[in-house]
This record gives C-alpha cells, structure tokens and sequence, in this order.
C-alpha cells in the first residue's frame, strides 16, 4: 500500500437499471467525485432487485441470478492509483462472496485480470456478512475501471457485496506515436564528467508486435537500441556509422507485450553491466568493455533517427502506440517536448494524449468453451468470408467449425502440430484438406494471427505469409450457425460435431463479411451464445517469462501449464532444480564407486554448475584431483633480454568451483617445486624477493613461501628441517650454487590455494638455468558429508533461522534410528509450514502447506528404516509439484495446483530433529543435512545444545558391504576403511586384484612352518603339531590366464610327504585339483564364476610350505607330477588366496613377509580383465562354468592317475571340509 494512497474512494449507490450506469454522490472528503457503477442483472424480464452500498452503510449489491456471469464494474473517473480493495456481505443476510476475480482496465474494454503472485488468480472473499475484508495490492495498479466478479459464495445464501476501493490520484505525461515517422529526438548538453550510472525509464502500450522503442547513441560510435520484437523486448548494441550487421543481442526479456497494456521497462546502465527491467523481472548483462565509460549524447525515441549512418535494427519498423513518464535519470522527455523545450526535437505527428483503439478479445479458458453465431442474411448470395486474430500456446484445437446441411458436409478449420488446416468433410469422408503456416511454436504463441477465409474461392492465409488455396463452391445460409473454439452439450451439440481438441487461447477482430462481431452483445446474451468464456479480455499467460525452469532448463508450455526439458542439464525434477550429481568424490565412494572421472556438483541445487573431477580413491583417503593447464616439468633458460619469466595456469573448473571445493575440504594441498642452477628465490632478508607465485581465490594475492614452509615467511621446507644446502639460506637454491639442486614441497594453505601464477627472476645470469612444477590440486575429505548431530532426547533440537524457500526448496538428509517415528525437520509460518517426519518405520512423510491447504507427499518402504543404518531423504517442492525419495525406493509426487498460491511463507525458527511443541521428537543421528544446497552446520550447533550430541558414529553397518573379497570394515570418525589385510585384493574397497606375470622359471614360496618349529614339539602326532597347520579343510581362490597346458599352478606340500597340487589339464578345458587325501571331482564347463566344495574325511597335517610356479624340490610326489612341477608356470596368477594367506599380494607388496621368490617377480594388471582379443593359441579359462558330467576313467595329465579332483576355470573358488561326502556347488 502507498503512503498518502489511503483514501476510500467508493460511496452510495442509487438504484437505476443495469443497462445504465449509476452516478456516486460523495458522502465524504475521503470518496471521490464521478464514481460510475455498472451492475448485471443477466435476464430478459426481471429488474435488479437489490442496491450498492459502501462497507459503511446498510444494504449492498446483490444480482437476480447467482452464478459467474455476474460482475460489478467502477469507473473512477480517470486513471487511478488502487492500493487495496475492501469486502463486506450483503447487510443482515446470508449472501456473501467467497472468492472473486479482480479485473483493471483503462477504457472499459481489453480487462486485465490481477493476480496474486503471478499464478493466483482468485482472491479470498468473506465467512460472513458483517466482518470486512481488505486485500492490500502488493503493488499498486493505475487503472480507470474495476470490475469484480464473483467466482463463489455463501451456499446457503447468494451472491451479495458491500465494496470500498482505496487509492490516490495518479498524473503522469503520455505521448502518442503513429508508428510513420512520428518520434522524439534528445539532445544531451555537454556533461561535465562521466558519470557511473545512467538510468532511462518509461511505460508503455501498443497493439503491434513490434517496433523501435529508444536508439541511445554515444560517444564512440556506440549506440544501443530498445526494440518490441513479436511481443518481446531486445537490447542491441551496434558500433560504427556504417555498420551494416544487425548488432549484437545482448538481452531478450518478457513477452506478450503488445497486449495493449501498460508494461514498465527500466534500463540501467552501471560501469560493468546493464540491467533491464520489464514488469517485475529483471536481467542484467555484462556490457561490452568500449562502453564501460561510454554515455548517450543523443536519445531517439519511438523510431531510429540516425540520418542512414547506422541501420537500423528493426527495418521501417518504427513504434506504434504510446509511452508515458519517459525518464532520463530525473529528467521527464515528455514534459520537456510538450513545453517546447529545445534540447527534444518532436518529428512527425506527436500528440501528448494517449488515443486508444477499441479491441474486444475473447478467451477460451477450458474444454467446455465455445462460441456460436448465426448467419448473416447476406450469406444468400453464396459469397462468404470469415476473419479472425488467434494467439495460443497450444499446438492444436478447433478454431471454427460450419455444417454445409446441403452437401451433408462440415468445415473445420484448426490447428495440428502448429500448423493451420482446412479440411471439408462430406458424408464422413475428407474431400479436401488445406494446411498453411508451418509456423514455429514460439511464433505462433507470441503473436495475434491472422487468419482469413474466403468462401467460394476457398483460401486460407496468415499474417506471416503463408497461404493456401483452393476453388470450391460452399453455400452458406442465414440458417447456418458457425461455432468458434468448440462445441456446446445438449441440443445444439448435435449440429456441431468437434473431432479435434478444445481451442484454448484467445481471439480477437472476430469479422463475417468485412463486419465487426460485436463481442459486447454476445456477453450480453444479445447474440448467438457462449460457455465458459472470458469476453473482452484476453487471459493468456506466459509461464515461461519469467522460466520458473532453472540450470539452463528449456520452457515449453501449453495452455495451463508448463514444462521443463532437464536434458543435459545435469539436473532432474519438475524445474531442473536438484542435481543429479553427488557433491564430492567422497559421497562416489560410498555409493561403491571406484577411481574415475565423475561430474561434481559441489552445491547441489545452488547455481554451480557440475565439474568434471578425477576422483581417486586407490588411497585410504579419497581425493578431487583438479588439473591445469601445465602439471609438466617446465625448463627455463636464462635470457639477457628479460628478468622475469611469467607462468599462468588455467584450471579445468570454473572460479566459483574452485572456490566450492576448496571450501568443503577437510585438506587441500598443490606440489610446488623449483628446480635451480645459479638461480636464487629470496635476495636478502630485507631485499624483494626475486620470485614468488600467486594463489588464493579471485585474482589471488602474491606469496613468497615455497613448498613445506609457513605461509607468509619467506622461506623454504628446507628451513624448517635445517637441511638447507647453506645454514645461512632458507632455500636450498638461494646457496646459488652453480650446480642442480631443488626446493620442493607441498602448498596446504587452503587460503592461499590454487597456484594461479609464477613469477621468477633470478634466470637473467649468465649460467642461470631453472625448472619448475605446478602439481594439480587435490583435495580430500567433505565437511558436509560427515557434518551429523545425535538426538538422545525426544524433547532435544537443534534451531536454525528461517528456511528461505518460497518458490523452490529441497531438502536432503541422511538418518540412522532405531526408532519407528520422529520429525526430522520443521519450519513454520502464520498459515504456512513444512516438515518431514518418520511416520512409521516404512513410511516418511513430507508436509507443506503454501496457502492451498496442508498436502502429504508419502513414501513407502518395503525394509524398516529403524534398523540403524543410513538411509537417504530427498525432498523438494516447488511451483509445479512437490516430490519425495527414500533411498531407492519408488519416489512420491504430488503435482500442485495450475492456479494455486506458489510462494512458501515461514516466519519461525526452523526446528531439525523435534518441533516447537518439543513433541514427536526424532531419536537417532541426521547427517549431511542440505536446504537448497547449502549444508547446515549440525555438529557446530550440537556442541552448544543440550540433549544432542556432535557427530555420529558407527558407519560400517551401512557401508561395511562395501568391502569385497574378505576385506574387513573398520570404522572411523567420520566415515569407514576396508582392511584388506585378510585379502587377497587390496584397493579402497580390496576389489584390485593383486597379478603378477609368471615366467617358467618363477618360483613364489610361502614357509608356513619352518623345520625346526617341529623339533621343538615334545610329541610326535601330527595332531599336535601346532594347531593351525594341521588343516582340517581349505579354502583356495585364484585367476589365471595362460596358453600352457598342463601347468602347474599351485603346489602345498607337508612335513609327512602330504600334498595339494592345483593343476591345468593337458587339453586345456579342464583344471585338477590333486592331492593324497582320496578324492576325485571333475568340472568341464568353464563359463562362469562358481565355488567349488570337497568334502573328505581326513585330515592335511603339518603343511610346510605353499608354491606358486616353478617347484624346485617337488616332495612327495612321483616321477610324471615330479616333471611337471618342475616345468612352472607361465601366465598370469591373480588373487591367489589359500585360507587365510595370500602369497602373491605377500611377495609382491610385503617383502618382510616369510615369502622366498626366484626370478623377478613385477606386479602387473593382467589379472584386471580379459583382453578384448587375445592370441589364438592362448586360452583365457574360467572355473565358473555349470557342472559337468564326472567321468572317473577319464585320464588326467599324461594319463597320470592320482586321488585328485579336477577343475577349470580362471576364477577358481575351492574349499575342502572334514566330512564324510563330496558337494559341489554353482
């Protein structure tokens, strides 16, 4: 509400028929003169009833029928400033409104309906017929004339109003452009000084689509140039006098424009950008740099006026309509030229009043829309032609359609797939069928077209050119009824028939015959009929200006609602609001992922965009390793000609991610190293330094420590350590010794990150020679991530301020509870609240309510989420619906209203782990909590709270699957490790496997039991002779790939000529298992991974040792096995696992291990995955396959037979248990 602008501005009504409108007289100093009142009465034979008053008196206003047709209009007079408008029900009865539409016009015609917060349109009526409420405009709206409508009320009473309306006097300066030459022209005086800002702002009105607005010329050559583009408005800036190119766009904003109301439009111009203001939305641009210091000399308004020197953007294209309050900065443009002054030259024909032509639109709100006429007597004649201007968001709908009852046919014309069509049906069957325009989706939603249709020489056209044509003969009589939009139920349905969509969308220049239809008779039920239509008004919104759509998001819309294309956005939902990329490296890992390049968005749903990081996770700590353009070592020769050498590194992120990332890390750090011949870092102590390099966020700022020293000394690591070359020197390079030596280090001053630039100047000696490296930077862990708080209370919380999310919020949580319901969050207003609750222990709740009434979004779980482990909440409202995700489970949508209140008002605190009432109370952690992005501070907030403790342990149950191949969890402060100690593997989660590539002279001895150990054991039984190497089963993993056949590829021998041999069979399809403990199992299949299980009912005493390879002094074994083992491997051994030893990982990674290897031995990645092609003789085997048959004839190598068992494969699992059976199993 404006200050001064309270003023009631309604007063008594007397009674007169409703074809006549009523003369106020004032009853006070606060009411205005010539108030006028039109009231409906909607019937043939029946007079209005009942009078107007204001909320001040008795009585009121009340029409004959109750329905939405009704309205009451006001005509103030003139043009008016309304701040807010009053209701009261019918004085001592039951009839009172409940809701209404408000609607503003300047002549009478072309009504505009207000809305609350751009979406709403209805407005909050009365509960009774006594209390008064008022409704404060959030901005005031100049108009002449007011119309209520009644959408609902009292059901047990009628329509019934008593009305105040309160405002001010509104003035302001018009001009009226012809669209010809008409036009003002602004001289600038001489201006003493550049100044900062300039500002030029107007508003203005028109019927056409497009046209120059203002052309701003300066100094320079420079201009910029304000043109209506098929209803949008577009900033150009063009340079030069003969510049022939259409300029360069710089901004595109609004929509709809020529709708012949006002529009404000603002355009400022600041020292780096520009920001244009159409309506309530606002865009800003950076300017180009030539007019950074640029300002306008010369400002032409409504055309261009640059005598040729420039084209223009918009050819002949000049402004048609009208402009009021032009401002440059304070100075009003129209004032100076209607008092003649000379510095604005008028050209053409400029009035200073605003003339405007009587336009009546239609629309057509929904499906049940229509709009039937009657025949013209003229019609007799044959000669028929129709005319009429369309705008619609939809790609298709009826626009008209007419039987032809003489050749049993129909005419439709309509629109499919953006393209406009006539087609002629004659006994159900097309006869002819015309399209024309093939216009673009956005034309044809932007502007009024139209369309013209000739009867006899049929031809359709548009106003874009396109035409289509056909000669055919179509008698129409004064009989016909042409239906417009759609058709009606009941009787008249059955003479219009509608096989296409509803037309939804606005018409307007409705002309049968060249004659004007005269919409105002139809409203008045004085012509033809009509259902469910907005006469004199065209209700079209565009839902895409402002795109409630965000990160780059594509609109479309129909006629109702609109659409968000996410595609390639990196974002998901309703309005590609919430990322579908983690935060960190470290949230990849606990999702099982594995070292790689991931897109990281650092915020979320917040404006960063996604980065591409390599995340590697090989290391116990998991780091984002960011790279630049220069991570080389890079020589520097030394050069008379310069003193310094200048190095710059461009980073593969953006500034704000850089920024991001570093911010969150628990550690960052970047390698820094100067490798130096005669060239020296520090001068004296006193003396500038002869280097530095430049790092921290933003241009960064100059640092003259080097690797491993404090930051802010002008030292080196080497000081630190005292291992400086010379005592004296805190590099090693300054010694200036005229040999190699370096000053290397790490950088892990976060502020001071990254490394932007390096300067170094001591390389102009003679003999001077340096080398340096910049690392990328890495960083690892997330604060966010791990950022928990505990509720040990039901009545504990933890409060923060207000949630800010009135159009868009999402919130995302991890919890872990034992408890079957609490409230995770909650944030209230005067009516509106929202909060997310555990309901039961399958079911999370997400409530809201933003004015419409409290909604639920619920989903279900199939687990309980009380097993106290982590599970994920994801939840989101904004303008189109309202979404909610637990885990993986199916995710909950609630789509709002079309029509509905959209901004989420909250005044309180807002409440994370219990409410305000302290009541339903959550027991259990809640982690890495985010609200649009931004990570709220749990434990920061805990360790000041009662009842709520900071952090929260115990993490493996969650992640402890994470850890493959018998790595064990441990856990951690904030997160978990994989020990992969008992592991053949090893890795962050021991999923590498551990290769290595055999030669047949490799040889790899694990010593399980040294000779001597059994000397010292006073009995002789093998029981006894320590424990765990008298094995009562074996369990034994390993890959393989090799072209060798046989081989041997595992040998265990024991103290009492025992043995276990795994070996490849001769054909190569088959692997044995052989050993002196009786039993014998053959596998032939070798296609997939699968576990093998041996029973027996002995015991494996005393083992000695385990072999992999070549085997020196084969024991035990007879002549042919002997050979054979003497013969090695060759190949590759991956993830040999025999118990609980694994003897390749042993040799390979630990060499104090009691392992003995022949041969160099190297680590490989042959194990890591099968080549995609390999030799053909070479055989990469598989013991995964299905059973095969077990045929005990069949030979083994060299048809040696032995109690053995065989097997293939390359993946094999073996285990053997004391039993008394042999199982197998896939």
């Amino acid at each position: 509400m404006v200050i001064g602008c309270k003023h009631r501005i309604t007063s008594e009504m007397i009674l007169t028929p409703f074809t006549e409108p009523w003369l106020t007289k004032q009853s006070n100093n606060t009411c205005l003169d010539g108030v006028l009142f039109t009231l409906t009465a909607y019937t043939h034979y029946y007079n209005p009833l009942f009078v107007f008053v204001p909320c001040a008196g008795a009585g009121g206003w009340s029409p004959l029928v109750s329905d939405r047709y009704q309205w009451l209009e006001v005509d103030l007079g003139r043009r008016t400033q309304i701040t807010a408008v009053a209701t009261q029900g019918r004085y001592g009865s039951s009839d009172w409104l409940t809701a209404y539409l408000l609607m503003f016009s300047d002549t009478g015609h072309n009504w505009r309906q207000h809305r609350q917060e751009d979406s709403l349109g209805a407005f909050p009526g009365n509960s009774n017929a006594d209390t008064v409420v008022q409704y404060k405009l959030e901005q005031p709206v100049i108009a002449r004339f007011l119309r209520l409508i009644p959408l609902d009320w009292n059901p047990s009473g009628r329509i019934g109003l008593r009305l105040e309306i309160y405002g001010c006097r509104y003035t302001s300066s018009v001009a009226s452009f012809d669209g010809s030459r008409s036009s003002l022209v602004y001289r600038l005086s001489v201006r003493a000084s550049w100044t900062v800002m300039e500002t030029i702002s107007l508003k203005f009105k028109t019927l056409k689509n497009s046209g120059t607005l203002l052309h701003a010329e300066g100094q320079r050559d420079h201009s910029l140039t304000l043109v209506l583009e098929k209803g949008k408005l577009l900033l150009y800036h063009l340079q030069g006098v003969s510049s022939s190119s259409g300029g360069q766009l710089l901004v595109s904003l609004g929509s709809l424009l020529d709708d012949q109301h006002w529009h404000h439009v603002k355009l400022e111009r600041l020292s780096t950008h520009l920001n244009l203001t159409v309506d309530k939305n606002t865009l800003q641009v950076q300017i180009p740099a030539d007019l950074s210091h640029w300002h306008i000399h010369t400002l032409t308004v409504a055309a261009v006026q640059s005598h040729g020197l420039q084209k223009p953007i918009l050819s002949n294209r000049n402004f048609h309509g009208c402009l009021e309050n032009l401002l440059y900065s304070d100075i009003n443009l129209i004032d100076l030229a209607k008092h003649g002054s000379s510095q604005v030259a008028i050209v053409g024909n400029v009035t200073f009043s605003c003339a405007e032509p009587v336009s009546v639109a239609v629309t057509f709100t929904d499906s049940h829309s229509f709009l039937q006429l009657p025949g013209l007597t003229s019609w007799s004649t044959g000669l028929v032609s129709v005319m009429l201007q369309f705008r619609t968001w939809n790609k298709g709908g009826l626009l008209l359609t007419f039987g032809l009852p003489q050749q049993d046919g129909t005419v439709f014309l309509y629109l499919s797939q953006a393209r406009l069509r006539l087609q002629i049906s004659k006994a159900g069957r097309s006869s002819l069928d015309l399209s024309a325009g093939g216009f673009s989706h956005d034309l044809h939603v932007s502007l009024f077209i139209c369309v013209y249709i000739r009867v006899c020489l049929m031809v359709t056209s548009l106003d874009e050119g396109a035409t289509a044509h056909i000669s055919i003969s179509v008698p129409l009589t004064s009989d016909s009824q042409l239906f417009f939009g759609g058709c009606p139920t009941g009787e008249s349905a059955q003479k219009c028939k509608n096989p296409f969509n509803t037309f939804q969308g606005c018409m307007r220049l409705l002309n049968l015959d060249d004659q004007t239809v005269d919409l105002i008779k139809v409203q008045q039920r004085l012509l033809g009929n009509y259902s469910h239509l907005q006469i004199d008004m065209c209700g079209i919104i565009d839902r895409c200006s402002p795109s409630h759509c965000e990160h780059g998001g594509i609109c479309t819309q129909s006629w109702s609602t609109f659409h968000c294309n996410c595609s390639n956005s990196g974002y998901r939902g309703a309005t590609c609001h919430s990322s579908i990329y983690e935060q960190s490296c470290e949230a990849y890992k606990h999702k099982g992922n594995m070292s790689g390049h991931y897109y990281i968005d650092v915020d979320g749903s917040g404006p960063i965009k996604p980065q591409l990081i390599y995340c590697n996770m090989t290391e116990d700590k998991t780091w984002m390793v960011i790279q630049h353009n220069n991570t080389e070592l890079t020589r520097v020769q030394s050069s008379a000609e310069r003193n310094q050498h200048f190095a710059y590194f461009d980073y593969s992120s953006e500034e704000e991610q850089l920024v991001a990332v570093i911010s969150q890390s628990e550690h960052c750090e970047q390698e820094l190293s100067y490798h130096c011949r005669k060239s020296r870092l520090s001068n004296t102590l006193e003396g500038a330094p002869f280097s530095w390099w430049v790092g921290g966020a933003g241009p960064g700022q100059s640092q003259t420590s080097w690797g491993g020293a404090l930051t802010g000394t002008q030292q080196c690591g080497c000081s630190l350590q005292d291992s400086c070359l010379d005592p004296s020197h805190d590099c090693n390079c300054d010694a200036d010794y005229d040999q190699w030596t370096e000053d290397s280090g790490l950088l892990t001053h976060k502020e001071t990150l990254p490394v932007r630039s390096l300067v170094l100047g001591d390389i102009h000696r003679p003999g001077s020679e340096a080398a340096y490296r910049v690392g990328p930077l890495r960083c690892h862990g997330d604060k966010n991530f791990w950022n928990a708080a505990f509720f040990d209370k039901e009545t504990s919380y933890l409060h923060f301020p207000t949630f800010q999310g009135e159009l868009n919020a999402d919130i995302s949580f991890l919890f872990k509870t034992t408890s079957s319901s609490g409230v995770f969050l909650e944030n209230l207003g005067i009516k509106d609240f929202i909060r997310i609750e555990l309901s039961s222990s399958t079911e999370v709740v997400f409530s809201f309510d933003v004015g419409n009434g409290p909604l639920d979004v619920r989903v279900k779980t199939s687990l309980p989420l009380n097993d106290s482990r982590w599970h994920r909440v994801q939840a989101e409202r904004n303008v189109k619906e309202a979404s909610l995700r637990v885990d993986n489970f199916p995710a909950a949508t609630h789509e709002a209203p079309t029509d509905g209140l959209m901004h989420l008002q909250l005044n309180s605190q807002l409440f994370i782990g219990g409410t305000a009432s302290r009541q339903k109370g959550f027991l259990g952690c809640i982690r890495s909590l985010q609200l649009n992005g931004v990570t709220l501070d749990l434990e920061k907030r805990a360790k000041i709270t009662p009842g709520v403790l900071p952090g929260c342990p115990g993490h493996c149950s969650s992640y402890g699957s994470l850890c493959q191949n018998e790595g064990r969890c441990e856990e951690k402060a904030n997160g978990f490790s994989c020990d992969c100690g008992q592991s053949a593997y090893t890795g962050a989660f021991c999923h590498k496997e551990v290769s290595a590539t055999f030669k047949s002279t490799t040889s790899i001895t694990y010593i399980l039991k040294e000779p001597f150990e059994l000397s010292r054991n006073s009995s002789g039984l093998p029981s006894s002779i320590y424990s765990d190497i008298t094995l009562r089963g074996e369990n034994i993993s390993l890959s393989f790939s090799t072209n060798q056949s046989p081989a041997l590829l595992l040998y265990v021998s024991s103290f009492y000529r025992e043995y276990l041999i795994l070996l490849i069979n001769k054909n190569g399809e088959d692997s044995q298992i052989a050993f002196s403990l009786g039993c014998l199992l053959l596998i032939n299949d070798c296609n997939a991974r699968e576990d093998l299980n041996l029973t027996s009912d002995v015991e494996f005493n005393s083992i000695k040792s385990l072999i992999l390879g070549r085997v020196e002094e084969p024991d035990g074994l007879d002549a042919e096995m002997a050979e054979l083992a003497s013969l090695g491997f060759t190949g590759c051994l991956s993830g040999v696992h025999f118990n609980s030893i694994s003897p390749l990982k042993a040799a390979l990674l630990h060499p104090d291990s009691p392992v003995i290897v022949t041969s160099p031995l190297v680590q490989s990645s042959c194990g890591s995955s099968s080549p995609a092609n390999t030799y053909a003789a070479e055989t990469t085997h598989s013991l995964s396959g299905q059973p095969g048959s077990v045929d005990p004839g069949q030979p083994l190598v060299n048809t040696i037979r032995s109690d053995s068992a065989l097997i293939g494969g390359n993946a094999i699992l073996l285990s053997r248990n004391k039993n008394k059976s042999i199982d197998y199993k896939s």
